[in-house]
């Protein structure tokens, strides 16, 4: 079973990130937020969790900055499954310690696939 995790927002600056979105939204730091990545979540409890994550290209360049994680209890499974649904592998550098498999949907839009 697949849930959504985080809305992953691509930023330029995430300091200047977590200061607009947490007064916009009443969200705060879930933990002490790095300086290209912080996860935000809503002060209240309840609701989704924005990920700031350190945009290599500006908004401008047309590139998409922004994507969901789809948390999966077994990653493996749901990455085969979701491809016999008709996503596509993003071919890409993974860190040795990665917890995420990049997809794309029959559009193109990318998302992840983390192991939760």
């Amino acid at each position: 079973m697949l849930s959504v995790g985080s809305i992953v927002w691509g930023v330029e600056d995430v300091p200047r990130a977590i200061e607009f979105w947490c007064a916009a939204l009443d969200y705060e730091p879930r933990e002490a937020p790095g300086v290209d990545w912080a996860v935000l979540v809503p002060r209240q409890g309840t609701g989704v969790q924005i990920a700031l994550d350190l945009a290599d290209t500006p908004a401008a360049s047309g590139r998409p900055r922004h994507h969901l994680d789809l948390y999966a209890d077994n990653q493996a499974q749901e990455v085969e499954r979701l491809l016999a649904l008709g996503a596509k592998r993003v071919e890409r550098d993974y860190p040795p310690d990665a917890d995420f498999v990049v997809l794309a949907d029959p559009d193109g839009n990318r998302f992840c696939v983390i192991q939760t």
